[in-house]
């Protein structure tokens, strides 16, 4: 999403300031055109070399330098932007930007942007809760430039409280959305749930599957992108929370259901990638099982069939449903596609390699009402997205 795009990071005089080389870093190796504008007070915590170095272009800190090339810079900066960051921003920096001020090279860029702009204040606690630092950053924020709130957690000063800049991962997550030029899911509210459930059969152990949560993270993670008003109901993985999304979690089947059926009166879109257990345990046993008791077997009964419930209850609503299959993928998920009165299916087979659970990438096939489509292996972003891009297909 980064690539070929012009990004230019701003960087104020803060002890921060330091964090932002591995902002540029990481633009660069993400394809992103970076250019770096630095505060003379910027200078004192940073060489300018080291964002040359980093970003592979000259860096500009004094707004009167030399030229080989007559072109007003702060101009041609401007004009050039995809997006502007400025990271770290500093009680002075937003001051000024707030009040019009445009005093060196930095703020005379960023005033004349007409792209997104965003703005990652850090500093002392007590400064950041100023209530004159807080109405500035408001008021930027009513002129639609795109404030991250700082993270928590012990400062340079000594202070423990809110005002540290955040890592660049956070960065990255407001940059990547800023960008994302696609938004034909814009007002949709999406419901997507993931991941694997827990169904205990004594307090220590449970019944599970192999599920790690990849693609309906990574559906979640596009539809945001795409300007979606996402939830995600996630069982237990070991993956991060999907930025700007509702994140609910749960252990059981019935958690799943519960969660699910009361997300679905404000939900537009369905996409239920979860591994959900069919069976559970009947009687979950009060102490630990032990093997010297002895057990033939453990009774098992039915869970609730979530995406039936959904079908009975759709009205307007679109469904999209999962399947994994061993044999007769297409035949067996066609079926349950009818049978639950689903929209659409994404199935795929285990046993074909590329496919599955824990890996990065997916095989899967596409069956709505009219087609089947069958994808090649890749990544389970890019299937994410031809997912997405079908949904936006049919509801045209």
């Amino acid at each position: 999403m980064l690539k070929g795009k012009t990004v230019v990071v701003g960087v104020c005089g803060g002890i921060a300031a330091y964090k932002s080389c591995e902002v540029v870093s990481r633009l660069r190796k993400l394809g992103a055109d970076v250019h770096v504008i630095m505060t003379e007070h910027a200078t004192e915590f940073v060489r300018p070399l080291t964002f040359e170095t980093l970003s592979n272009n000259p860096c500009v800190s004094n707004m009167f330098r030399r030229q080989t090339e007559w072109e007003v810079e702060h101009i041609s900066l401007a004009k050039k932007a995809d997006l502007f960051v400025v990271a770290p921003a500093t009680a002075n920096f937003v001051g000024k930007f707030a009040n019009g001020i445009a005093d060196d090279m930095l703020t005379t860029t960023v005033m004349a942007c007409k792209c997104p702009v965003i703005i990652s204040p850090a500093m002392n606690t007590n400064m950041y809760e100023n209530p004159i630092v807080q109405d500035n950053l408001a008021k930027l924020e009513r002129f639609g430039y795109i404030i991250v709130p700082p993270a928590e957690g012990r400062l340079a000063c000594g202070a423990i409280g809110k005002g540290k800049m955040p890592d660049e991962q956070v960065l990255l997550d407001y940059l990547e959305r800023a960008l994302s030029d696609k938004q034909d899911f814009k007002g949709k509210r999406v419901l997507v749930t993931a991941g694997p459930t827990q169904e205990s059969i004594d307090p220590v152990r449970y019944i599970t599957n192999h599920s790690s949560g990849k693609m309906g993270y990574a559906v979640a993670r596009q539809a945001m992108l795409r300007g979606a008003e996402v939830t995600l109901v996630s069982g237990k993985v070991n993956l991060p929370p999907v930025p700007f999304v509702k994140m609910i979690y749960i252990t059981t089947a019935e958690d799943m259901y519960n969660a699910v059926t009361a997300e679905f009166e404000n939900t537009d879109i369905v996409i239920k990638a979860a591994a959900v257990a069919d069976f559970r345990p009947k009687r979950i046993a009060d102490d630990k099982l032990k093997k010297a008791d002895g057990m033939d077997s453990i009774e098992l009964e039915p869970t609730k069939d979530i995406l039936k419930e959904l079908g009975k209850n759709k009205k307007n609503r679109f469904i999209c449903g999962f399947s994994m299959e061993t044999k007769n993928m297409t035949e067996n998920s066609r079926k349950k596609l009818e049978n639950k009165n689903l929209d659409m299916i994404v199935c795929n087979n285990l046993k074909v390699e590329g496919a599955g659970f824990q890996g990065d990438t997916n095989v899967v096939t596409v069956i709505d009402k009219t087609n089947i489509t069958e994808l090649g292996i890749m990544s389970k972003t890019e299937v994410a997205d031809k997912i997405l891009d079908r949904i936006a297909e049919i509801n045209k």
